[in-house]
């Protein structure tokens, strides 16, 4: 099983990246956080999951262990499968993600293209357990600051990149205020 690789990123397709590993081309379905960093690098490691089938052999590529543990643990939840799985992870931050997995924030996932409430609700329900306590992942932000950004016509990665400097002491007019004043 290929865990990662230390090349040369030689091309970006739709499929992925091509990766140069002393010759060999590797096509490497990758996150955008791997893209970037990627990126006119001389040299990137990327950490890889390898997927096997009866008829194919495919590498899904993260920028680093937490991006690639998180895909992992999508792959566990039924009806989720490797391209999923990355679309997922590729949507936001793995700490994001973990966040509202642990908040049960399925809006969070239903806001991705090709998850469904029913998808978002599973994965939250087969996730919330192995993901620890909300005090382990819960960092930053105020659910309710961002709701009503998400009111005010705000997608939810928008909301939570405006909310992401802004103290979550403080009350939710003055976190909605500032992160308002952020973005203009």
């Amino acid at each position: 099983m290929i865990a990662r690789l230390r090349g040369t990123a030689v091309a970006s397709t739709p499929d992925g990246l091509i990766l140069d590993v002393n010759g060999v081309g590797y096509l490497v379905a990758a996150t955008p956080a791997a893209a970037r960093k990627a990126n006119g690098a001389d040299e990137v490691t990327v950490d890889i999951y390898t997927h096997v089938r009866e008829d194919a052999l495919q590498l899904y590529g993260f920028a680093d262990r937490a991006e690639r543990d998180l895909f992992v643990q999508l792959l566990s939840v039924n009806g989720i499968g490797p391209k999923v799985a990355l679309a997922i992870v590729s949507g936001s931050p793995a700490d994001e993600l973990r966040r509202a997995i642990v908040r049960e924030d399925t809006a969070r996932f239903v806001a991705i293209p090709g998850i469904g409430k029913k998808t978002a609700e599973r994965i939250v329900l087969e996730l919330k357990e192995k993901l620890g306590t909300l005090e382990q992942v819960e960092p930053t932000g105020d659910l309710m600051a961002r709701d009503a950004l998400v009111e005010l016509g705000w997608s939810i990665v928008d909301a939570e990149r405006a909310l992401a400097g802004v103290d979550d002491a403080l009350p939710v007019e003055e976190q909605v205020r500032l992160a308002l004043k952020r973005a203009a």
